[in-house]
């Protein structure tokens, strides 16, 4: 018989504790990864942000719906660089006090080029620009095709046009330094001997005005203006030529490949102004389309975005470090996930096959440029080329 002043209420309470703790165990085990990302929502690089914002939101309800990393839920936990590299330095190194292994961003190249010597030891950072060039073994990877590949491409369409006189203007920034190098080792090359260079002009990306350059290029009897720069700058040289009744084909980075700018350009288009893209920069899936592609491309029509270039710029990505954190585990340090990237190769996305081994960071090249066309009366862009940059 137990003393009558025995009470039932430890018993109870340490039964309560053993119950819990399995449940808070599994709490803890099934919180967010989080992956630290880095955006322009505001300033010149506004229009490619907020689209980036997007299209990761559309992407971590579909991770997670595929079951995130191993069962455990991604959150993308965005902040805003202000289009500012140094506002990026700063957020960058509470990235690395917080000892995170995998970040994303930013959106252009002057923005990442000043993130980069803070990566020396991690974390793995995915640049969302093509205008940087990460060396081998680096912690820095890079998006899309580079700057370099995308203007072979250009040079290689316009030969086969006929075109031989070519313009150049750039803005004195990252991206527009970036474009400028890419445009001259392409002209540079045997194939395209022919070519010639007919100006080279430059601009401050806080210019409103690029007039004086314009006629320039008109003096030059360019066939082509290449406009390599990125966001409102861009808009700026759009409304001089037009103002200055510059009458031949325009061609400028797919960093500008957004329905936002195109909308806000209307009244100033060129007839023909052409872009870099890809087969996934399209409203419906077409023919010739991976799955993968395909996938993107229902995934923002259900999420009600119309796919553009930018609107894919982080899909592979981020498709590319959660394929890692899968492998590796969440928990590796950030030389294993750079290791298993390194290394990745055979590995299908929306903008081709990927193959990093080339030790360039990057894992593409020109072979699936498709050049496209704007078509302001379609509000689309319209492929010109085969995948290659053969004219159609």
């Amino acid at each position: 018989m137990m003393p009558s002043r025995f009470s039932w209420k430890p018993l109870v309470l340490v039964l309560a504790l053993l119950l819990a703790a399995p449940a808070s165990r599994a709490t803890a085990a099934d919180a967010p990864f989080n992956i630290d990302v880095l955006l322009s929502l505001t300033g010149s690089g506004t229009f490619i942000g907020r689209i980036h914002q997007q299209t990761l939101a559309v992407m971590e309800a579909l991770i997670n719906k595929q079951g995130g990393i191993k069962g455990r839920p991604i959150h993308f936990v965005i902040q805003d660089d202000q289009t500012n590299p140094q506002v990026a330095v700063e957020l960058t190194n509470g990235i690395i006090a917080k000892k995170a292994t995998v970040m994303l961003g930013s959106d252009l190249a002057a923005v990442c080029r000043a993130m980069a010597p803070l990566f020396p030891n991690g974390p793995v950072d995915y640049c969302l620009s093509p205008g940087v060039h990460p060396p081998a073994g680096s912690f820095q990877f890079t998006a899309t095709v580079g700057t370099p590949e995308l203007c072979v491409a250009y040079f290689r369409y316009l030969r086969a046009k006929g075109i031989r006189r070519v313009a150049v203007i750039t803005s004195t920034d990252a991206s527009g330094q970036d474009g400028e190098a890419g445009v001259l080792s392409a002209a540079a090359l045997p194939e395209n001997k022919e070519m010639v260079i007919t100006a080279k002009e430059h601009f401050n990306p806080t210019d409103v005005t690029v007039t004086a350059q314009i006629t320039r290029v008109k003096a030059s009897n360019a066939q082509a203006l290449i406009a390599w720069t990125t966001g409102t700058p861009f808009g700026t040289v759009l409304r001089s030529a037009s103002d200055d009744g510059l009458d031949v084909p325009i061609l400028t980075t797919n960093g500008n490949m957004t329905f936002a700018q195109m909308a806000q350009y209307a009244g100033f288009l060129p007839k023909e102004l052409l872009f870099p893209g890809f087969a996934y920069v399209a409203t419906e899936p077409g023919p010739g389309m991976t799955q993968q592609q395909r996938d993107f491309i229902s995934a923002m029509k259900a999420a009600g975005i119309k796919p553009d270039f930018q609107s894919g710029m982080p899909w592979d990505p981020a498709m590319i470090l959660i394929d890692a954190l899968r492998h590796v585990g969440a928990d590796a340090p950030a030389d294993k996930i750079r290791d298993y990237m390194a290394n990745l190769h055979g590995y299908q996305g929306i903008t081709g096959p990927y193959d990093f081994r080339d030790g360039t960071n990057r894992g593409l090249n020109e072979k699936g440029v498709v050049v496209m066309r704007w078509d302001n009366a379609k509000t689309a862009w319209i492929p010109v080329s085969r995948p290659g940059a053969a004219p159609l």
